[in-house]
């Protein structure tokens, strides 16, 4: 039982940073293509 509840955490946990990074390379990704379009203004 203990056993099942740790993998479970473990899971949910890998779950969450895979899914974190992906997010923060997005807002990266975001980021970067709106200064890009500033420089182009300017």
């Amino acid at each position: 039982m203990i056993r099942k509840t740790i993998i479970a955490a473990a899971l949910a946990a890998m779950t969450l940073a895979a899914s974190a990074c992906n997010t923060v390379r997005g807002v990266g990704d975001d980021l970067k293509s709106v200064a890009d379009a500033v420089d182009e203004e300017t």
